[in-house]
């Protein structure tokens, strides 16, 4: 069936396509055109594009894409707490956490953190004893957000000690309990249901810690954090210790709710909240900001050429820092929950690719692992570079210039090719160039620059599904699984004859 959508997509795939050297060559303004610069906070981000392939005619043709796809409404509809996930018949508030959004959910969300803030001061004050470790335990959106925020600002900001657990493997929290002290200790259980079998498994294991080692009523050292309240206050946690957060924020958008609540504890409130602030300002940015001049629909129409348009099954994303070195992982879960699916919004199949496989690491490592295939293999991989241009250490300065250097060097020959022999012949020296990458680059790492940082990739991966007609916020896909471990866990029903044998050779059959 034609659509608008389609004659768009149609539009496009017909648009001649020039190399990353011919682009350059034919405008001397590309960089200005293709750079955008946010002030955040005392700082600024920087957004280059220059280096993919979007050309003038690509982005008028994207931004009539944007247009056939209803972009603005949806775009208005998800600011004013209306339904955007058909689905499930509800909203995505995580703006509203911020403060831009619904009035009464930003009401709402304020209050609530209000609430939270209490608690956190508490906490720093002494009004729940010594407390010097928080063992936070989710999974998923409960653990990604945390963790990557704790990791990135607990070095300069900790006040607290923090530990995020997610995996049900034992291993995981007893490496927690070796690092804490019990008597010391909180234990924060983050489920938007509070029925997450491996969240409550683990919250089980980590009560019968604390009393083991003879801490007096383990339920008074237990927060919990979710959006079904009653829940955890019927599985014993005080209604004073729970935190709640709406039902219509999603878990992968949750970092900005009471599922903060660790990174609120590790670096205090006042931070937490300039995390919140930054995120504000970029969506700000995304809700008054239209066509190619808007940074996160910008950097969707790349990840639509270079998807659809080239082929491309991944994207990578480098971080040129170390605080950053779980961005990756966060961003995996964002965009490959929001936007793998195979059906549209309204239920019909897609016939075309959709979300990219998110990978990447941390540069400079990445760079002596797997940057070969980058610049030599046969996949066209489209890359994101991340940096600071101020250091997170007080080392030797040479530390942090060799670490930008290597950044910028990376992209630059990406795109410029080359080859290494001494007569320029050699096959196996030689690189293609040409090969795309955007440089995200922040005055500095603070908790304002983060919040910025999560949010615009949120808007980039909710632009992403709306060219698409997707729906980004229901993730029917990781249920099944879930399903099938329940009725092994039951017994009494036969399953495939690979998974038998493997039941059977653990030990779990019959």
């Amino acid at each position: 069936m034609s659509t608008p959508r389609n004659a768009a997509w149609n539009a496009l795939s017909t648009l001649p396509q020039q190399t990353l050297a011919q682009l350059f060559a034919a405008d001397a303004d590309r960089v200005a055109k293709l750079t955008g610069t946010l002030e955040v906070g005392e700082g600024s981000m920087l957004f280059d594009w220059s280096k993919t392939h979007l050309s003038d005619a690509l982005l008028d043709g994207f931004e009539a894409l944007a247009e056939a796809s209803d972009f603005a409404e949806m775009r208005r509809r998800l600011f004013a707490g209306e339904v955007v996930n058909p689905t499930e018949n509800r909203a995505a508030e995580h703006s509203a956490l911020r403060g831009v959004g619904k009035d009464a959910s930003v009401e709402e969300a304020a209050a609530l953190r209000a609430r939270m803030a209490l608690l956190v001061d508490a906490i720093h004050d002494g009004a729940l004893g010594e407390v010097k470790h928080l063992i936070h335990i989710g999974i998923g959106g409960s653990a990604l957000g945390p963790a990557l925020a704790v990791d990135a600002l607990a070095r300069e900001f900790a006040k607290v000690d923090v530990h995020v657990v997610s995996n049900i493997d034992g291993v995981a929290l007893e490496d927690a309990f070796r690092a804490c002290d019990p008597a010391t200790t909180l234990v924060a259980v983050a489920s938007k249901t509070f029925t997450t079998i491996e969240t409550m498994t683990n919250a089980a294991s980590a009560l019968a810690w604390l009393e083991d080692n003879g801490v007096p009523d383990p339920l008074g050292r237990v927060i919990a954090l979710t959006a079904y309240p009653e829940k955890a206050v019927e599985w014993g946690v005080d209604e004073t210790r729970v935190l709640p957060f709406a039902e219509s924020v999603g878990g992968r958008y949750s970092l900005w709710s009471s599922i903060g609540f660790p990174v609120a504890v590790a670096i205090g409130s006042a931070e937490f909240e300039e995390m919140l602030a930054g995120a504000a300002i970029m969506d700000l940015h995304f809700r008054d900001t239209d066509g190619r001049a808007n940074l996160a629909l910008r950097a969707a129409f790349a990840d639509q050429y270079y998807t659809r348009l080239k082929g491309c099954q991944t994207r990578a994303v480098f971080c040129y820092d170390q605080r950053l070195a779980l961005l990756p992982d966060y961003l995996q879960q964002l965009e490959m929950e929001s936007n793998g699916k195979s059906v549209t919004a309204d239920g019909e199949a897609v016939d075309f690719s959709t979300s990219p496989i998110t990978w990447g690491g941390v540069g400079t490592d990445a760079q002596h692992a797997v940057f070969q295939l980058l610049h030599q293999g046969t996949n066209l991989v489209p890359v994101d570079f991340i940096a600071c241009i101020a250091p997170g250490d007080d080392l030797d300065p040479a530390h942090h210039r060799i670490l930008l250097t290597n950044c910028f060097a990376q992209g630059a020959a990406l795109m410029a090719g080359g080859n290494m022999s001494a007569d320029g012949q050699d096959p196996a020296r030689a690189f293609p160039g040409d090969r795309p990458s955007a440089t995200i680059l922040l005055d500095d790492l603070d908790p304002t620059t983060l919040g910025a940082l999560i949010a615009f990739h949120e808007h980039r991966t909710f632009a992403n599904a709306v060219l698409m007609g997707i729906n980004p916020f229901d993730q029917f896909g990781v249920e099944l699984g879930k399903v099938m471990a329940n009725r092994i866990e039951k017994g009494g029903e036969s399953f495939d004859a690979s998974t038998e044998a493997l039941l059977k050779a653990a030990g779990l059959a019959g």
